[in-house]
């Protein structure tokens, strides 16, 4: 392995575990050191990025697998938690998403994925699985995120137990819920328009990727359901003010869809059908 690769993949590790490591020592100290995190995060979104290239196109073929897309959903989570850092006090967040951060940009140097160059569709089909993959994986996120808000929320009701203090101090620490309540529909935004790109290549480009005209299965009608349901609760949010529990509810319900759409077709395929 040369040593342009080894350091695409560990330089990423050594600036996200720097900023890491300023967020959990700047707990009550000044903003400055604060700032200085940030920087460190700024500097570990770039390798990611460069560290990303290597992943996705391997031997100089296109890769896809769980680990190349996790590693771009997780640049991308840590890219708005870096915007909103600039005006908001989101060090928790930065505690909790950097080391996961960590794992998932070394996770495709040990599992690279599959070579897609070889794998028959035509040439919309690469970008058609990559775009698709990458908005399941960024609404996962954004489902991950919900449900973090949910339990913020609870916390705030008194529903945190004394019998959990490291989690009640954990809470105690995040943001204001407005602001993690924004970070939630920006990264429902990113992956309501990821989604939106992969349903129109499918139904534009379906000779090209699938050498077959358009079908609405199962999976085409749940994908937009899914794809209905975070539209709705972006509009309803734009127009109405949506917020609290009717948007986590919604979160949680689209991302279900979706759920239903990808993995429920390859494990009735695969599992029940035993096609392969």
């Amino acid at each position: 392995m040369s040593i342009l690769l080894v350091v695409a993949y560990l330089l990423p590790v050594l600036l996200y575990g720097n900023a890491w490591r300023l967020a959990v020592r700047s707990a009550g100290e000044a903003p400055s050191s604060q700032q200085v995190g940030s920087g460190w995060q700024l500097a570990g979104l770039a390798a990611h990025f460069a560290s990303l290239w290597f992943a996705f196109l391997a031997g100089g073929v296109p890769h896809i697998g769980f680990a190349p897309i996790l590693s771009a959903a997780l640049w991308v989570g840590v890219g708005l938690l870096w915007f909103e850092g600039l005006r908001s006090h989101v060090r928790a967040l930065r505690v909790l998403i950097l080391p996961v951060a960590m794992l998932a940009v070394v996770l495709p140097w040990i599992f690279p994925g599959g070579d897609m160059a070889d794998h028959g569709g035509g040439p919309m089909f690469v970008p058609h699985v990559l775009v698709g993959t990458l908005a399941y994986a960024v609404l996962l996120i954004a489902a991950a995120h919900a449900g973090l808000m949910a339990s913020a929320e609870r916390a705030l009701h008194g529903g945190v137990g004394s019998g959990t203090p490291v989690l009640a101090r954990f809470l105690d620490e995040l943001p204001p819920l407005l602001v993690l309540e924004r970070l939630l529909f920006r990264l429902i935004a990113i992956g309501w328009v990821l989604l939106t790109l992969t349903l129109v290549s499918g139904f534009v480009f379906s000779e090209e990727i699938f050498g077959r005209a358009v079908r609405f299965e199962h999976k085409t009608l749940l994908a937009l359901v899914a794809w209905g349901v975070f539209a709705t609760l972006l509009l309803g949010r734009w127009l109405r003010g949506w917020r609290g529990r009717l948007a986590l509810r919604m979160t949680f319900g689209g991302f279900a869809v979706l759920l239903l759409a990808y993995a429920g077709t390859r494990f009735v395929l695969e599992v029940l059908l035993g096609r392969f």
